[in-house]
């Protein structure tokens, strides 16, 4: 049964002046206000352009903003000189809604809040982008709501230029493994950009999940894993650059890691029987003209990952000798003791890492003794040797041009798909 607590009042209100719409679109946010203008006008010029005789709406779900997110959403509006932008002025122009929601903090929780209001309003397309883009242009707008309502898709997931430091938790882990398991090439599949169906809104909105750490940050992960996974039609759409708040990832992306890993563990638990039987990987269809882009460099402190990968060794090397193999954690002490310039986390050793750390979690979950602090605890671990492989891939690709250094991470996908044997065998053992 599908729970519909998550909308403000606020936003209820708005919806029954609505009634229907053919279009949402719906902006996560939190303390946002130097960008979501900027992403908002984009919105309003995309719908107005590409899909004029539909009528449509745009939601901000806000998180809580303490600064002026949700007045400059409100007060954000194209429409006063839209003639001189555009040569077809719209025939229905766009509502806003800027609300916060109800639930868990986190942007599953916004992503819930703008899924209810979709279903509510009935509409034939829902499309979500972040709130902090500074590439967003109108085209987005046709790239990402375009393959459900001309093509038939119910799963629009983005494919970006993105610089080689940026998206390191997708680089490292989510999409090699996602790939590995499912057999489908989403090359961002967390990826904070998307299109969906009717279908497949009211799919997500049936699922238990709203109260636990999918509510957080796992919500991408978790949409395209379910996509995958149960029979929906799915592209990619070319965006170009992804321009964003983009972070170091020795700086900020621990517990976000712990969410999105856990996730995607979890995740592995469901949908076993899928995976077990899937062999090599296969391209996903490609929405949009694909080409040459040149995105913002993403600065790194290799240092400070270096630095932390070591005192996590010795944080947590004891506690790994409980569930890794031996020779394993020897070989992550001894990576431990390189001097910087000898540094190297081998992808080899990186992929039985994850795959380890996955058959815990499976381990875990299923003794009845076990407790949310412990699998917490057990992904947390892993924290530190993504930042020993983020460091080793900082070092390797460091004069390598993004494309050069994409193709250190096709090896690491193919190493993923290569060792897949490994983790069967001790999965289903």
């Amino acid at each position: 049964m599908r729970c519909q607590n998550t909308l403000h009042q606020e936003a209820r209100e708005k919806l029954e002046q609505v009634g229907k719409a053919d279009i949402l679109v719906g902006i996560p946010s939190y303390n946002n206000e130097q960008t979501i203008g900027q992403v908002v006008r984009a919105v309003q010029c995309g719908l107005a352009k590409y899909f004029p005789n539909q009528k449509a709406v745009i939601m901000n779900s806000d998180g809580g903003s303490t600064d002026k997110t949700r007045e400059i959403v409100r007060k954000t509006s194209i429409y006063t000189d839209l003639d001189t932008i555009l040569v077809e002025h719209p025939v229905n122009p766009v509502r806003s809604v800027a609300a916060p929601y109800r639930g868990l903090s986190g942007k599953g929780s916004a992503f819930k809040a703008i899924f209810e209001m979709a279903y509510e309003l009935d509409v034939n397309a829902c499309i979500v982008v972040d709130s902090d883009l500074r590439s967003i242009t109108p085209e987005w707008i046709q790239l990402l709501a375009g393959p459900v309502l001309i093509k038939g898709y119910d799963y629009v997931a983005p494919y970006y230029s993105r610089h080689k430091y940026d998206g390191t938790i997708t680089n490292s882990i989510v999409y090699p493994l996602t790939r590995a398991l499912y057999g489908k090439r989403i090359r961002q599949p967390i990826g904070g950009d998307f299109g969906f169906s009717r279908r497949m809104i009211e799919k997500f909105l049936s699922k238990d999940v709203w109260d636990t750490d999918v509510a957080r940050y796992g919500i991408d992960i978790w949409m395209t894993t379910i996509a995958i996974n149960e029979g929906f039609k799915i592209c990619q759409s070319f965006l170009g650059a992804k321009i964003h708040d983009a972070k170091d990832p020795a700086q900020s992306l621990g517990p976000m890691f712990k969410q999105v890993v856990g996730t995607l563990f979890y995740l592995m638990t469901q949908y076993e029987d899928n995976w077990k039987n899937m062999k090599g990987s296969y391209p996903t269809a490609m929405y949009g003209f694909r080409c040459e882009v040149f995105p913002k460099p993403v600065a790194v402190k290799l240092e400070s990952m270096i630095e932390k990968f070591k005192i996590g060794v010795m944080e947590n090397k004891n506690y790994w000798y409980s569930f890794l193999p031996k020779k394993r954690v020897e070989k992550i002490e001894e990576i431990a003791h390189l001097p910087r310039e000898k540094f190297n986390f081998p992808v080899d050793l990186w992929v039985k890492v994850v795959y380890d750390f996955a058959i815990a979690y499976k381990n875990n979950k299923q003794d009845a003794s076990s407790s949310q602090d412990g699998i917490d605890k057990l992904v947390g671990s892993l924290v530190p040797l993504y930042f020993g492989r983020t460091a080793s891939f900082v070092k390797e690709t460091y004069h390598m041009s993004d494309y050069e250094a994409e193709e250190i991470t096709e090896k690491l996908c193919n190493e993923f798909e290569k060792m897949k044997p490994y983790l069967i065998e001790r999965w289903f053992k």
